[in-house]
């Protein structure tokens, strides 16, 4: 594990091909199993499968944190619910207004949304999920603060 969390740029740049090479894959499968199937199951089975992938690219590659532990799974998960119910509720409002359209127009709708989804993603797994905590500074006790230090132990017990 990198002591130091990458760039933004960089974790950004690589956030965009895992991310983006994870929803094209989506993209594509979502066309192939919405065709037995209702697009919002299509799209919450895609969505399970590719968020445990995409967690797992994210903590190795795009912030260099390792593994990926329960606590980041359920995090990153908790992001990506959200991108689902947008992209979901995106892909009903197109059924919606446009029922008949076609496999072009719904791909750059579905697109869309995960593009906006994404770039809010990576703002809260880069602030919250994979945020480094700040290294604190080790308290050194001299002779001048030594006696502090014993009377605080010795008044807090």
């Amino acid at each position: 594990m990198n002591s130091r969390q990458p760039g933004a740029i960089g974790s950004f740049i690589r956030f965009v091909v895992f991310g983006g090479g994870t929803g094209i894959a989506s993209s594509a499968a979502l066309v192939y199993l919405s065709a037995g199937m209702s697009v919002a199951v299509a799209n919450a089975v895609i969505t399970v499968v590719s968020t445990l992938l995409a967690n797992e690219l994210h903590s190795r590659f795009t912030f260099r944190n390792g593994r990926a532990s329960w606590r980041v799974h359920v995090e990153s998960t908790g992001t990506a619910v959200v991108c689902y119910l947008f992209t979901t509720v995106a892909m009903l409002a197109l059924d919606a207004v446009a029922p008949n359209a076609g496999t072009l127009t719904g791909q750059a709708v579905y697109l869309t949304a995960s593009g906006l989804a994404g770039i809010g993603r990576f703002a809260i797994l880069r602030l919250f999920v994979f945020a480094r905590p700040k290294p604190t500074t080790p308290v050194t006790l001299t002779p001048a603060t030594a006696p502090l230090a014993r009377t605080a132990l010795t008044t807090a017990a």
